[in-house]
């Protein structure tokens, strides 16, 4: 049997209210897929989820499910149990894409990857920006020296999701099968907050853009209703000298959708990489415009209405053809989910001491 002909069997750990919604009805509709089993707590919940995608296989114990043959698990547990669970999932073999953030302490992603490479399986984080194609343009733009050595940037995120890290139910998902939890996302000792929840995805895009190593990081933040996050204002120095300063905000008006915004500085010019919907571009100006700097038309950088949207299908189909063992690339493979860990790690300690952070 070839990857061209056989189904990829897929375990789901942690099956709430974003997995339920977005990623089982993407697998159940792919022929290549075997919903092979799910886990997730509360015995009634557990039997909805089974009975909707026709699992063949249900338990509230992950253990139970990781014994079972499996070519890939989705990790989409409360934050906090990332770690723990694709740990048990990576140590049988198993690929797993973990939802954001890969783990909650830098230490234990740092465990993952290294987990990973030794069992010789792919760690994917489903950061949907990181697939659109002109994410991958930006990558190679940066990668191709447009910008020289990057030397500072700036990236700004901002969401219209203030009820979520309040507490309170999320405007929009009041048909869902399950709404978010607010134990996840607004409890400060559970890795609730806007860093964890949202910023994570603006980081996991910086570092598929461009390769830099943070070193320490100095962060103020200003509280939800419920002590989580909901302002995040980051001070980055990176490996080599390189800086950054880096904007989280909960509060975007009801109705208007997310702002990402990154702009890379280098030694021959900068990078702009917008993804606010309305306005989105990825464009390169150079110090000097006669040294051979493409434009953005002629480079096939022009982005039109909509390009700029997260994308929510393709992280997961990415991840099936991983297990099958196809050719394709992972646009958010563990290491840049690493990189965004090490700087919320350092960020939130550094927002409890009043000090700047190594990482």
């Amino acid at each position: 049997m070839t990857p061209e002909t056989r189904k990829a069997r897929i375990g789901v750990i942690g099956a709430g209210w974003w997995a339920v919604d977005n990623h089982l009805p993407i697998l159940q509709r792919r022929e290549d897929v075997e919903l092979a089993g799910v886990c997730r707590l509360g015995a009634g919940e557990l039997e909805r989820v089974r009975s909707r995608f026709g699992f063949p296989f249900a338990t509230e114990d992950y253990r139970e499910l990781l014994a079972r043959p499996l070519d890939g698990v989705v990790i989409a547990s409360p934050h906090v149990a990332h770690a723990e669970h694709a740990r048990a999932a990576l140590e049988r073999g198993h690929h797993v894409m973990v939802e954001k953030p890969l783990t909650t302490s830098a230490a234990d992603a740092r465990a993952l990857i290294d987990l990973a490479r030794a069992r010789g399986a792919h760690i994917l984080i489903p950061h949907g920006w990181n697939f659109r194609p002109a994410t991958r343009a930006a990558r190679r733009l940066v990668r191709d020296g447009a910008v020289g050595e990057v030397r500072h940037v700036t990236l700004q995120m901002a969401s219209a999701l203030h009820d979520l890290f309040d507490g309170q139910p999320l405007a929009g998902t009041e048909t869902a099968a399950f709404r978010p939890a607010a134990s996840t996302w607004a409890d400060p000792r559970r890795a609730g907050g806007y860093g964890w929840g949202q910023l994570c995805h603006a980081l996991g895009l910086l570092f598929r853009v461009v390769d830099l190593r943070p070193a320490a990081v100095f962060a103020l933040m200003a509280e939800s209703a419920t002590g989580a996050d909901l302002y995040d204002a980051l001070s980055i120095r990176f490996a080599g000298g390189a800086t950054a300063a880096v904007s989280g905000s909960g509060t975007v008006p009801k109705g208007l959708g997310f702002q990402v915004d990154l702009r890379l500085f280098g030694s021959e010019g900068m990078l702009l990489y917008d993804l606010e919907e309305g306005r989105e571009r990825l464009d390169v100006r150079r110090e000097r415009p006669d040294a051979g700097a493409p434009e953005p038309a002629a480079a096939g950088l022009a982005m039109h209405p909509g390009d700029g949207a997260y994308a929510c299908v393709e992280p997961v189909e990415r991840f099936v053809d991983l297990c099958l063992g196809r050719p394709v690339e992972n646009d958010a493979p563990g290491e840049v989910g690493l990189r965004a860990v090490e700087v919320l790690d350092a960020a939130y300690r550094s927002a409890r001491s009043g000090r700047l952070e190594a990482v």
